[in-house]
C-alpha cells in the first residue's frame, strides 16, 4: 500500500507540471498567475513590515536636502523663478548695474579776472625774483609763504633760488584764463615770463602752480 500511494502522488505531480506544456494558452495562464502572486507579495509585504514608510521619509529628506543645497531655488505658482534665485518672473537674470550713467564732471565757469587774484600773482612774482646773493632757501620761501598754498610750498622747497635768473618784475600780470575759482596770468620779469596759476582757497587767493613760458 505505501508504494502505491507514492506512485499516485508522483503521477499527480507529473500531471501538474505537464499541464502548462500541453498548450501555449496553459503556459500563458501559468505565467500570469505567477506574476500576479509575485506582484502582490511585493506590495503587501512592505506595507505589513512598515519599510515603505521609511522609503517615503528618506525620499522626502533627500528632496529637502537638495532644496537647501541649491539655496531654496524654486518656481512660483505662475511658473516664474522664485526670489531665492535672484531672477525675474520670466526667468531672466536681474542686473545690479546702475540704470543711469554718472554725470560728467562740470566744466569751470568763466568769470572776469578777480583783482585780488591778480594782486596775489604780482606779489608772488616779486617774492620769487627777490633772492640777493647769499639768500637761503628757507628765507626765500618765507617771502613766498603768504601767497602760496601749503601743498605747493612743499614742492617749492626743492628750488635753489640761486638758480633763478630773474631779479625784478617788469610789467603787470596779463590774464590768460579766468574762472570763478582760479586764474592764470602771465607775469613778465627780466628773466622771462612766468605763467602763474592762482586758486581761491578758504584762506584767500593762493598760487598753486607756475612755469616759465618765455
Amino acid at each position: 500500500m505505501p508504494i502505491r500511494t507514492n506512485r499516485g502522488r508522483a503521477a499527480v505531480y507529473r500531471k501538474l507540471w505537464g499541464w502548462p506544456m500541453r498548450s501555449p494558452s496553459h503556459l500563458v495562464a501559468v505565467v500570469l498567475v505567477v506574476a500576479a502572486v509575485v506582484l502582490t507579495i511585493g506590495i503587501v509585504v512592505p506595507r505589513l513590515t512598515g519599510s515603505g514608510g521609511d522609503r517615503s521619509g528618506a525620499a522626502a529628506q533627500t528632496t529637502e536636502s537638495t532644496t537647501a543645497a541649491t539655496g531654496g531655488a524654486g518656481t512660483s505658482e505662475d511658473g516664474g523663478t522664485s526670489a531665492g534665485t535672484g531672477g525675474s518672473a520670466d526667468g531672466s537674470a536681474t542686473s545690479s548695474l546702475p540704470t543711469r550713467l554718472p554725470s560728467p564732471p562740470q566744466k569751470p565757469t568763466s568769470a572776469p579776472p578777480a583783482d585780488d587774484a591778480l594782486k596775489v600773482a604780482t606779489a608772488w612774482g616779486k617774492a620769487w625774483v627777490n633772492h640777493p646773493t647769499g639768500t637761503t632757501t628757507d628765507k626765500w620761501l618765507d617771502g613766498l609763504r603768504p601767497y602760496t598754498t601749503d601743498e605747493y610750498l612743499v614742492e617749492m622747497s626743492t628750488v635753489d633760488p640761486a638758480n633763478i635768473p630773474a631779479t625784478k618784475v617788469t610789467g603787470p600780470p596779463v590774464p590768460k584764463q579766468s574762472y570763478t575759482s582760479s586764474l592764470t596770468a602771465n607775469l613778465p620779469t627780466d628773466g622771462g615770463t612766468l605763467a602763474i596759476t592762482v586758486i581761491d582757497t578758504p584762506q584767500g587767493w593762493r598760487v598753486a602752480f607756475y612755469e616759465q613760458v618765455a
